[in-house]
């Protein structure tokens, strides 16, 4: 994250000025890199994804219940959930719990991958990331408020939440460093932010994968498969294709929650403040894939 991000007007989220290439030396420090992707195989079973949270578990219990029950999720389909499950929206703590609880239950492997709010709430608990300055301007008041943290407590510590950090319950604190960066499948990538289409496909960094915008999202890219990425809010989901899929549709804002799943082309979304589940094919919201193939 750059240093000189400031807090948004229109979407009160961090907007990245730019992202300079790494140079020689810093290509050699491996260090620098996110963590190893994780590969998993898409045959046999379905692909849920689910889009950014932000603390409304309303809308995330309707969506986990719909592809649980009505869509029968089996032992062997795949549900990754892109990050930011905290943050902004009412209910952090309650988000976490029902994903923890849905991943128990279920037989069906469930992925969670780390978003940029999560690094920064690690950072701000002194568990490692970057972004603890910025925490509470965005989102974290709510977030520690619903793990029943004061706001005279949390206006207190600033930039330092070491001190209450066995506020947060063991289990939580797992789940967030547990977190994964990114995912890799024979024909998709699922990642929170994006990746940078300058560097390599298994050498991304942490300013990329949790907070790049504009550089990938403008962007083609030749990593020959399709990127699943959330961070930045759509009306709608952005289909790029074969390139990239959006699937933050600013539930947070009012807007929608998005869960995609691949193998039918579906869409999943719940409006802000529903429980109601509407499916639409991805023709339906311009989810057209090249005639002359996906790559």
């Amino acid at each position: 994250m750059k240093k000189d991000e400031q807090q948004t007007t229109d979407e009160a989220e961090l907007v990245e000025d730019e992202d300079g290439a790494l140079s020689d030396e810093e290509e050699r420090d491996t260090s620098l890199f996110t963590e190893a992707p994780r590969e998993v195989e898409l045959e046999g079973g379905r692909t849920y994804v689910f889009g950014d949270i932000h603390g409304c578990a309303l809308e995330l219990e309707a969506l986990l219940s719909h592809i649980e029950s009505d869509d029968r999720l089996a032992p062997e389909d795949l549900v990754v959930f892109i990050g930011d499950y905290i943050d902004r929206g009412p209910d952090s703590y309650g988000v976490v719990e029902q994903l923890l609880s849905f991943r128990e239950r279920v037989g069906a492997e469930v992925l969670f991958l780390k978003g940029n709010h999560e690094e920064m709430f690690l950072s701000w608990l002194g568990l490692g990331g970057e972004g603890s300055e910025v925490y509470l301007m965005n989102g974290g008041v709510e977030c520690l408020e619903s793990y029943g943290i004061s706001e005279k407590t949390i206006a207190s510590l600033q930039a330092d939440g070491a001190k209450v950090r066995d506020e947060i319950p063991e289990h939580h604190l797992r789940f967030y460093e547990e977190l994964l960066s990114y995912v890799i499948s024979e024909q998709f990538v699922f990642v929170h932010a994006g990746l940078s289409p300058l560097r390599d496909l298994y050498h991304q960094v942490p300013d990329d994968v949790f907070w790049i915008r504009d550089e990938f999202i403008q962007n083609i890219h030749y990593f020959q498969k399709t990127i699943v990425f959330g961070h930045t809010p759509f009306e709608d989901v952005l289909f790029h294709l074969p390139y990239k899929i959006g699937i933050d549709t600013g539930l947070v804002y009012g807007n929608a929650l998005t869960v995609l799943e691949l193998s039918e082309e579906r869409v999943f979304q719940v409006e802000a403040d529903s429980t109601a589940v509407e499916e639409f094919h991805f023709r339906e919201k311009g989810g057209f894939w090249p005639k002359s193939g996906k790559f």
